[in-house]
């Protein structure tokens, strides 16, 4: 079945806010009775009440789904699960916790389906969060912003609305959550807007998240970033550092064994060529070229041979019987 809207949850420890959660969001779709909708609860290896919770709920409420992993496999395998069994024209996420509104589900499901967005990103412009969170998370949009292109003031707000081709056409895995809108745009998708919603401060529990994950953030962002330029021509990145390397070692070289001829023609002191810093300098970077061309060789060898992987996205199609 097709619904319009699949809004996905990934739960963690949150009995008590569970409830509350699914009595919200069904109020504000009572209120918007032209739009159907499924909620996926991902249950990422909770050892509280939760799963219990949500099985109650799926029984009572038909459009409440539930699925549970084994153990705690984190946010990322939580959605990207979550999208491969959502069946909506667009698809809403959320945090289990409740600092996310669910009144804000009609307003990103419009500016999908009318505006015409691939990705909605939610901008929590006013915070109820301690310091040591809002100024690290600063930080952390202002670089990854500058590094994607991306003009997004909050890539780590857990709601967000897509369009389903969007979340049918990419693989998260990792951490790599909090880049879903990188990810998108290197598949192609790149109508990508955002929208100012409500941070609610936390009623229940704590935070599940450390400062680590910021380290983690910054890591991640440059694998992303490194595999969607390079990853079907490694020999352009690896080729081209070791190429330069090479050249420098090289004329390094000649400069080094040009001067000592020199001097020995002109009857000048004459310094063995093993005394020099710069010898060894260049030896290096003659071995570090060799080594950085020898690995996109290898890297290139390994792409041809594996099997390939279809990632480009039709986007229409037109006169195909």
């Amino acid at each position: 079945m097709k619904y319009n809207i699949s809004i996905i949850i990934p739960v963690f420890n949150e009995e008590e806010s569970i409830p509350e959660l699914i009595a919200w969001i069904e109020r504000v779709m009572t209120n918007n009775p032209m739009l159907s909708y499924e909620v996926l609860m991902i249950d990422d290896g909770s050892s509280d009440e939760s799963w219990n919770i949500i099985q109650n709920l799926a029984k009572n409420k038909h459009q409440v789904k539930g699925i549970k992993f084994s153990r705690n496999y984190g946010k990322s395998a939580a959605l990207h699960t979550g999208f491969h069994s959502s069946q909506g024209e667009v698809v809403i996420t959320m945090d289990a916790d409740m600092q996310d509104s669910p009144d804000e589900i009609p307003a990103l499901y419009d500016m999908v389906v009318k505006e015409g967005y691939d990705i909605v990103s939610g901008w929590k412009k006013k915070r109820h969060d301690p310091i040591s969170k809002t100024i690290p998370s600063k930080f952390f949009n202002l670089v990854t912003r500058r590094i994607s292109g991306i003009k997004l003031h909050d890539f780590n707000c857990g709601l967000k609305a897509y369009r389903d081709k969007v979340v049918k056409n990419i693989d998260v895995y990792g951490e790599m959550h909090r880049y879903i809108p990188v990810i998108a745009k290197w598949n192609g998708f790149r109508k990508i807007g955002e929208k100012v919603v409500e941070h609610r401060a936390r009623k229940y529990g704590e935070t599940k998240y450390g400062l680590e994950r910021f380290l983690y953030g910054f890591l991640d962002l440059l694998s992303i970033t490194f595999v969607s330029k390079f990853k079907k021509s490694p020999m352009h990145f690896f080729g081209a550092m070791g190429t330069l390397s090479f050249i420098f070692g090289f004329f390094v070289t000649i400069y080094i064994i040009g001067k000592k001829f020199y001097e020995i023609h002109y009857s000048l002191p004459v310094r063995e060529i093993t005394d020099q810093p710069l010898f060894f300098l260049a030896l290096v970077a003659l071995i570090v070229g060799v080594q950085l061309f020898l690995a996109g060789f290898v890297g290139e060898m390994i792409t041809m041979n594996s099997p390939r992987k279809v990632d480009y996205i039709i986007d229409e199609e037109t006169g195909i019987g």
